[in-house]
Formats: C-alpha cells, structure tokens, sequence
C-alpha cells in the first residue's frame, strides 16, 4: 500500500502527451411522457443535452481529473461538437495548442439517449454514431512528436479508428528515441499489431480476440496463451487485458501472469469509457515509477470506481487514495505458468 500511495503523491504536475482520436459523447436526456399514436414507440420530454470529450479526449480528461497535465494532440471539426470539446478542455485548464481545427470536417459524434419514469434511473434506449475521419497532416505529427513529446513524462495513444493516431507514429524516430527512456502505452481499437515496440498496450478481452482470432472465455490456458503470443506480437515489454467484470491480468517478459480480481462490487451501472480511464491512469502511474503490476492495480482501483458511476466519467485522486487504502491486499493472483 506505501509504495502505491507514494506512487498517487507523484500524479499533480506529472506531464503526459496524449495523440488521441477525440469523440465528442453527447447524452441527451429526456422523461418517458407517453406512448406515441403515430407507431409504437415511446415519446421522451426532453430535459437536458451534455456534451463531453469521448474517446481518447477522456482519456485526457482522466490525467486532468488525476492532477496530471496532459498535452493533447489530435483533431476535430469546425462544428457544434468540435466546439463544445475545445470548450470543455479549456475550462478543465488543458491546453488546446496542438488540436488542431479541420475547415469542413466533421467531428464523430456518439450521442445516447437515456430514458426515465417518474422516481427511476435513466436507462440508456438508444445511441447514434455519427462517424467521420479527421486525420491530421504529417507535419504536424512531426512537430508534436519531436518537439512536444521529449518534455513529456509519458506518451499515451489511444485509437478509436478516427484517424488522429496512425500506426506509423510507433517508428517515429522520436518516438522510438523516447520509448527507451519513458513510458509509451496505446490503447487501440481495431489495430492494436501494428502498434509495436512501445512499453505497454492495454487492450480488453475483445480486442485481444480480434487482433489473433479465437475466444478466452473463463479458460485461464486461453488467456495466458493470449496474453504471452500479444506480448510477443507486439514486441513490449508488458501486455494488461482487461476482462469486465472478471477483473485484468499483467503480462510481462520473463515473468509469470499477474491476475487482479475486479475491484468493487460486480453490480455495474455504466462501462462508457472505462477503458479510457484505465489506460489513463495505468500510464500516469508508470510515468510516476510504478512497476506494472502497481500501475495495473491502480488502473484496477480506477475502473472500479468508474464503471459505478454514469455516462463519461473520472476519478479523482482522492477515490484512488481511498481505495488503496481500503483494498491494501486486492493485488495479484497467480494466473498459472
């Protein structure tokens, strides 16, 4: 627990670079009025609409909420979404120098719509994706990588499949210069083996199984199978797959699989960017001098936390305290050989 807790003390001022795919998450809330005449469908009254930064803008997010500063690349449109993310990074105090504005493009938005009755939770019914590519020029990945990157504690990628993170920033020379002496982490959604040679990856379940094909399942062969042909695929120097309710495991070269049970209760309300909240602080706690079995164990205490609170949420470091101060124990159990 002292050597977690010393870690949590390193998180305010800590600088993370973060080239990251950002999603505007927009909830809209309305109460159930009645059942429509013109089809079988319900009519919601309309109370609220709230837009936050989704996707790797809550990774981004979730170092801010940690007292980390993050140094944000990517890109977004000229449009409401585009501007309500730039909005709300300012007014968490996160620069917007390197977010670069596309004249005409369009910034993805995932909008959810929650229902409720009268004295009811509100109840996710439907949600809309509206998806677009926004990739930025090379140079201006350049720039960022050689200029920005190097002043940085930690670089995270996170890669919804937008286009702001492309695979070929994992051989940037600077990028590979960095790797040797800092941690780089990425968190990719659709093409997690191309990100290779960087410190750590930290996919779920089903990323795994769509990277090499078959299923895990509750059998514990498959994962540490999975778990050891990732972490030679990828060339890193740790894998951290993260399975729900089933908790996450640790793989690392030469070391026997680490197994973290969930940490909370299995009763979950929302998993809305819960991944973007445990690569976030899986790699702050490494910038911070966490091994990576600690670092997991604090992503651990992270997702737990998040996934009972709802829609696009963080952790604050006071939570992560008082989990590590609760669960001292809640740590790893042996996967096998």
């Amino acid at each position: 627990m002292s050597r977690v807790l010393t870690v949590l003390e390193r998180f305010p001022g800590t600088r993370v670079a973060v080239v990251a795919d950002l999603i505007a998450d927009e909830f809209l809330y309305g109460q159930i009025s009645r059942v429509s005449r013109e089809a079988p469908v319900l009519i919601l009254r309309h109370s609220e609409t709230r837009i936050v930064p989704g996707g790797g803008g809550n990774a981004v997010y979730n170092l801010r909420a940690l007292g980390a500063v993050p140094v944000p690349f990517g890109c977004v449109g000229r449009d409401d979404a585009g501007n309500a993310l730039i909005a709300a990074f300012r007014a968490a105090g996160i620069s917007t120098r390197h977010i670069g504005r596309i004249r005409g493009g369009t910034t993805t938005r995932k909008t959810r719509i929650l229902a409720s009755l009268p004295l009811s939770n509100r109840q996710q019914v439907l949600r809309i994706d509206r998806e677009a590519s926004v990739p930025p020029r090379e140079a201006e990945i350049d720039a960022f990588a050689r200029d920005v990157v190097p002043t940085c504690a930690g670089l995270l990628l996170s890669d919804y499949g937008v286009g702001s993170v492309p695979p070929t920033i994992a051989a940037h020379p600077a990028v590979r210069a960095f790797v040797r002496r800092r941690p780089v982490t990425v968190d990719s959604r659709y093409e997690l083996l191309r990100f290779t040679r960087l410190t750590a990856a930290t996919p779920n379940e089903g990323e795994v199984a769509a990277a090499l094909g078959g299923q895990i399942g509750e059998d514990p062969e498959a994962l540490n199978r999975a778990g050891r042909r990732l972490l030679s695929r990828l060339q890193s120097q740790a894998v951290v797959i993260t399975r729900g309710n089933k908790g996450m495991s640790v793989f690392e070269r030469g070391k026997r699989p680490a197994h973290l049970p969930i940490y909370g209760g299995e009763e979950i309300a929302d998993v809305t960017g819960a991944g973007d909240t445990v690569i976030a602080t899986f790699t702050l706690a490494l910038c911070c001098g966490a091994s990576f079995v600690e670092a997991a164990q604090i992503a651990n205490y992270a997702g737990g936390i998040v996934v009972m609170k709802r829609g696009t949420a963080t952790v604050s470091l006071d939570e992560l305290r008082a989990a590590a101060r609760d669960n001292p124990g809640q740590g790893s159990g042996d996967c096998g050989p």
